[in-house]
């Protein structure tokens, strides 16, 4: 495991939902120190209520400075122009981010870190934190969000794989597509909490009220619901099931007309990480209903292992990812196919099985993944040593591999 290295995360805002990037650096941060940078935006605001209310809520985070979040865990709440791809915009963003970020670095002693970005849109600051080593850690494809600047982002995201020291991708499908760019670039796989979500299989678990007065059985789902979730699929499996209840946990950010009037659908709100396993423990299915398109074929699905953790059985659309764990989830495109895929689960239903799948993702953990990674980034760290970097003003400057 990487010890006693600095890093400098770019992330999404910390005290978002738990995702691969927080737990890869709430890991971390038990032998190196970390400061994770709140996001500085991937979209350009419209208008809108929602988008108002996030820049003001922005704006007064980032007058509070850093907050401590755990041991070695900084995180830094950055004041940008929320204008990604406008030159001007981009340009005094680095310029106030850099200086800023280094002072911070120098307080906090994360001096000559490793600059480990999750964001696509940070090309500007590369050079500018005298970091050791630059790696670029791609879990999307960020330019088939829905909002943003496609064509803007795609080159931002470009040059920052180009310029990168090491690109992790969390499917095969994103690797491959930026090994063309850059030769050091490798799959490593979503992990899973293993230890919080096989909870869901202690009799000592409560189911939360919500769920467990639900008539049985219960298909489920967590997570965000976003344009890519196939609310019509849902639909129609509800209409033609309509003693079953269909559990949709999850903040809701798209439109949901298309569950209107379905009395078994029921939309539980967002949770707490915490208290996944007690709803995962009144599920009978995990659901998995991506729609199909150039997003979520490169997506990974969290959601999979926390399920198959779980001990749930699982129907997902048949997504590249998802497909490479076919011998433990049912793949089925189309409504005909994911009610059979739920039927057989619910037939199928075992304690045996249940224990078989969490067995299954032992040696998925997040620790193994940020193992693999570590392996990846010791040796990158080697070969840095010996090789200059040219900053951005055109002189040049050495990585080192020594440990701070």
């Amino acid at each position: 495991m990487l010890e006693n290295t600095p890093i400098v995360c770019f992330a999404n805002d910390f005290d978002s939902d738990p995702t691969s990037k927080t737990h890869i650096m709430r890991i971390l941060a038990r032998s190196n120190p970390i400061l994770w940078v709140n996001s500085i935006g991937m979209r350009r605001p419209t208008a809108s209520v929602g988008d108002v209310r996030r820049m003001v809520s922005k704006l007064r985070r980032s007058l509070g400075g850093c907050s401590q979040a755990g041991p070695n865990l900084l995180v830094a709440n950055p004041l940008a122009i929320p204008f990604p791809g406008v030159v001007l915009a981009d340009r005094l963003n680095a310029e106030i981010l850099a200086a800023w970020l280094r002072s911070l670095c120098r307080r906090h002693h994360r001096d000559r870190p490793v600059l480990w970005t999750f964001l696509p849109t940070v090309g500007r600051l590369l050079g500018r934190l005298r970091e050791r080593l630059v790696i670029y850690h791609c879990v999307d494809e960020y330019s088939e969000f829905t909002g943003v600047a496609r064509e803007t982002l795609r080159r931002m995201e470009e040059e920052v794989v180009r310029r990168a020291d090491l690109v992790i991708a969390s499917s095969e499908r994103l690797r491959d597509e930026r090994r063309l760019l850059n030769p050091n670039s490798h799959f490593v796989s979503h992990g899973v909490d293993l230890e919080h979500f096989a909870r869901a299989l202690d009799r000592g678990t409560q189911v939360p009220e919500d769920v467990r007065r639900l008539p049985r059985p219960v298909i489920g789902f967590f997570g965000l619901l976003e344009d890519w979730v196939d609310l019509e699929l849902i639909r129609d499996l509800a209409l033609s099931r309509p003693r079953w209840s269909f559990a949709l946990l999850g903040k809701v950010v798209t439109n949901l007309s298309a569950l209107r009037g379905v009395g078994n659908v029921h939309l539980l709100g967002r949770k707490p990480y915490a208290e996944l396993p007690g709803y995962c423990r009144g599920f009978d299915v995990g659901i998995i209903p991506f729609r199909l398109n150039a997003l979520t074929a490169r997506a990974n699905p969290l959601k999979l292992r926390e399920y198959l953790a779980a001990g749930l059985p699982v129907v997902s659309t048949p997504l590249p990812e998802v497909s490479r764990y076919a011998s433990l989830v049912r793949i089925a495109q189309g409504e005909e196919a994911f009610v059979a895929g739920l039927e057989q689960c619910l037939q199928e239903r075992s304690e045996t099985l249940a224990r078989r799948r969490v067995e299954a993702m032992r040696a998925e953990s997040w620790e193994a993944r940020v193992a693999d990674i570590s392996a990846l980034i010791d040796r990158r760290l080697g070969e840095a040593a010996c090789s200059p970097r040219s900053a951005p003003d055109g002189s040049s400057r050495r990585a080192s591999s020594s440990r701070v």
